[in-house]
C-alpha cells in the first residue's frame, strides 16, 4: 500500500470528522490511552491565554534550550507550513516524522472520529514521546478546559492574558473565559497568570485544586526604564529573585515576564547572562516581525503582526506609539468575518496614515466593503484591493525610505504576505 505524503494526510484528516472544531476531551483521552505514551517528558508545560501564547511558549523554549535540554514545541495555526506546528529540539518536524506519527494515531483510533486539530495534537504529543525529550510547551489551540491539549497533565500551567474572543466557544464574558482558560490548572502543581486583573473564576480554580498560583503584579512582574527593562519573581519557596538592565525586546516583554517565572520555578541552573541571551535571540515569524524588501528600486520597511481581536489590536498601538516612523505609517489589513472589527481597528486607526483591505484567500474572510466602510466611518484614508498582494504591492508602491508599511490582521493576511516576500527576487 503507497503511504501518504503528508499533503495527503493533511487532505485525509480535514474530512475525517463531521465538523473542524468538536470541544471535549472524551475522544482524544481515549485515543491517547490507546497509545499508551506515558508522560510526554520530565517537564511539561502548558500555555493559553487570549493573546501571547506564542510568544511565551518561545521564551520559555528558549530558556530551556539555553541550558543544554531537549524540548519539544507545539503550536498552532501555522503560516506557511503544517510542519511550523511541531518543533523537536530547534527545528520543524520533518514531513517524513509526522506523517509516521500521524499513522500511528490513526491505526490507534480505530473507529473513533477525531478532528483535525485532535489528530494533530496527539500525532506531536506521540513524536514528543519518541523523541525523548527533556521538557515539552504545549500551547492550547482554543480555550482550555475543553482543548486536546489538556488531555496531559502539565508540571506548569500558564495563562498569559484573558480577553472576550471566540464567544460561540468560550463565552462573551471575561469571567466566561477565565474559567475555560484556568481549566489546565492541575491539582498541587503551579498555575501562573500574566493578566494584571485575573477574573475571579480563574482564582477560585487555583483555590480549589490547591495549585500554587503566582499572579503578575503580585508574584512576578515588570519595569520599564525606558531602555530598559528589570525583572522581579518568587521561588517556590517564595523567595524573591530580579533581574535588572535587561534589553528591550521586539516580543512582548510581558509574555517574556511571564516566561521567566515560569523557568524560575522549574529549579534549574539561573545565569542571568544566559537568560538575557535567550530572551534577546528569541523571534516569531509574524509577530512584530521586521522584515525590508527591495521594492522598484527602493528600500521598504515592512512590520508583519497577526493580532487579529481588540486585545492584540491595543497591544500593537502601544509598541508603535512608542516606536514612531518618520514618514507614514501604511497599513495592510485583512480580518476573518468573525472577529471584532470595530475592536481591531479602533486602537490602531490614530496611528496609521493610510490604510489598504483587502479579502483573504478564504471562504471565512470578511469582504474588502465592509473593511473599507468601517474605516471610512473612521474618517480613515482607504483603497480596497483585490489581494492581499496587490494590497502590499499598492503601499509598497507609494512608500518612501522614511514610511513604513503595516501588514496586520489575521494569520492568513500574514501568511499571504510571507508568500509575496518569497517570491520578491533580490534586485542588485
Amino acid at each position: 500500500m503507497k503511504q501518504r505524503s503528508l499533503g495527503e494526510w493533511l487532505a485525509y484528516l480535514e474530512q475525517l470528522h463531521p465538523s473542524a472544531i468538536d470541544m471535549g476531551l472524551e475522544r482524544s483521552q481515549n485515543v491517547l490511552a490507546r497509545l499508551a505514551l506515558g508522560k510526554l517528558a520530565p517537564r511539561v508545560v502548558t500555555v493559553t491565554g487570549t493573546n501571547g501564547k506564542g510568544s511565551t511558549c518561545a521564551f520559555v523554549a528558549a530558556m530551556l534550550r539555553a541550558q543544554g535540554l531537549k524540548v519539544g514545541v507545539y503550536s498552532s495555526p501555522h503560516l506557511l507550513r503544517y510542519n511550523e506546528r511541531v518543533f523537536i529540539d530547534g527545528q520543524e518536524a520533518s514531513d517524513e516524522r509526522l506523517c509516521e506519527a500521524f499513522a500511528a494515531v490513526e491505526a490507534a483510533r480505530g473507529d473513533i472520529s477525531l478532528t483535525y486539530f485532535e489528530m494533530g495534537t496527539l500525532a506531536a504529543f506521540w513524536l514528543f514521546y519518541q523523541s525523548k525529550l527533556d521538557a515539552v510547551v504545549l500551547e492550547v489551540g482554543l480555550g482550555g478546559r475543553l482543548d486536546t491539549v489538556n488531555v496531559v497533565d502539565a508540571d506548569l500551567a500558564l495563562v498569559t492574558s484573558i480577553g472576550v474572543d471566540h464567544v460561540d466557544y468560550l463565552g462573551d464574558t471575561r469571567e466566561l473565559v477565565a474559567f475555560e482558560k484556568a481549566g489546565i490548572f492541575r491539582a498541587g502543581k503551579p498555575a501562573l497568570c500574566g493578566d494584571l486583573d485575573p477574573p475571579q473564576p480563574l482564582l477560585d480554580k487555583a483555590h480549589e485544586l490547591a495549585a500554587p498560583l503566582f499572579l503578575r503584579g503580585r508574584d512576578f512582574d515588570l519595569e520599564s526604564t525606558g531602555d530598559s527593562w528589570h525583572w522581579r519573581g518568587t521561588t517556590a519557596e517564595g523567595a524573591l529573585v530580579a533581574l535588572r538592565d535587561l534589553p528591550l525586546l521586539d516580543l512582548p516583554m510581558e509574555n517574556a515576564t511571564l516566561a521567566l517565572q515560569a523557568y524560575l520555578l522549574m529549579g534549574l541552573p539561573w545565569d542571568a547572562g544566559q537568560l538575557r541571551q535567550a530572551l534577546l535571540d528569541t523571534r516569531i515569524t509574524g509577530r512584530l516581525d521586521r522584515r525590508e524588501v527591495r521594492w522598484q528600486g527602493k528600500r521598504v520597511e515592512l512590520l508583519l503582526d497577526v493580532g487579529h481581536n481588540p486585545h492584540a489590536a491595543a497591544y500593537l498601538a502601544r509598541r508603535l506609539a512608542v516606536r514612531p516612523v518618520k514618514g507614514r505609517r501604511l497599513a495592510v489589513f485583512g480580518l476573518l468575518a468573525d472577529k471584532d472589527l470595530p475592536g481591531v481597528v479602533e486602537p490602531l486607526q490614530a496611528l496609521v496614515d493610510d490604510w489598504a483591505v483587502a479579502p483573504l484567500d478564504t471562504p471565512r474572510s470578511r469582504p474588502a466593503a465592509e473593511l473599507a466602510d468601517a474605516l471610512t466611518n473612521l474618517g480613515a484614508a482607504v483603497k480596497s484591493y483585490a489581494s492581499v498582494d496587490a494590497a502590499l504591492e499598492g503601499q509598497c508602491a507609494q512608500a518612501t525610505a522614511d514610511d513604513q508599511v503595516l501588514l496586520f490582521g489575521s494569520f492568513f493576511c500574514v501568511a499571504q504576505a510571507l508568500e509575496w516576500l518569497a517570491r520578491q527576487a533580490p534586485e542588485g
